[in-house]
């Protein structure tokens, strides 16, 4: 006669299978990747959201940044800096500040600059973002929206999708003054690429290294 050996406790019980199916369940948000608030693609290369926390750390590495795009005046945070350097993600900071409104000369001399580095291919996949993403990094893809000639209503509508019941009327004002000639004047040099699978996407890429950068932080 054979032996018989018994079940392991709660093993094959309804109790067992639940607390089996529980931890099945960890473990699949165990490899759920966090998108920071307001998170978004721009378009090929490019993304937009708020802040990022700790949490949304795994979610970036899957996207492979080159670059990031902050848009606040405050200090980037020991952590997220460590997390930039693990990654050999260079940060690229362009305060503005976000309590108290910058009169539209800083605030265009500014997105000027953040732009000629947005639109620099050598700097993607690259992420902006500012603290909620809403108004500061909506002004700058909204100028970028311009710079690519969409309409101004469409430009509009982009910038209250993320700002919702905050949308400012002040950056509303900016992005329908900013003239984007001021950017095609800068950048006189930037040719057109057309790369991808059997689409006419337009890149943007400078043909020479003398143009004039902000300064950059490489962590």
């Amino acid at each position: 006669m054979s032996a018989y050996t018994p079940l392991p406790k709660e093993r094959g019980t309804k109790r067992g299978m639940d607390e089996q199916k529980k931890r099945n369940m960890n473990n699949d948000h165990d490899d759920v990747l966090e998108p920071p608030t307001n998170f978004s693609m721009v378009e090929d290369g490019i993304f937009r959201s708020g802040f990022p926390q700790p949490s949304n750390f795994p979610f970036l590495q899957s996207l492979n940044l080159r670059s990031i795009i902050y848009l606040c005046p405050e200090p980037y945070p020991e952590e997220n800096l460590e997390f930039l350097c693990s990654q050999n993600i260079q940060l690229l900071q362009f305060g503005i500040e976000g309590k108290t409104e910058p009169s539209v000369s800083i605030l265009k001399d500014t997105i000027l600059e953040a732009l000629k580095v947005l639109i620099d291919v050598r700097n993607h996949p690259v992420l902006i973002h500012c603290k909620r993403g809403k108004h500061r990094t909506g002004c700058l893809v909204g100028c970028l929206r311009k710079f690519q000639n969409w309409c101004l209503s469409s430009v509009f509508e982009e910038y209250q999708r993320f700002a919702g019941v905050k949308s400012r009327a002040t950056d509303l004002r900016f992005l329908e003054g900013f003239d984007t000639l001021l950017l095609r004047q800068c950048l006189y040099s930037i040719i057109y690429q057309y790369q991808g699978y059997g689409s006419n996407k337009r890149r943007l890429l400078y043909r020479e290294d003398n143009l004039q950068k902000p300064q950059t932080m490489k962590v």
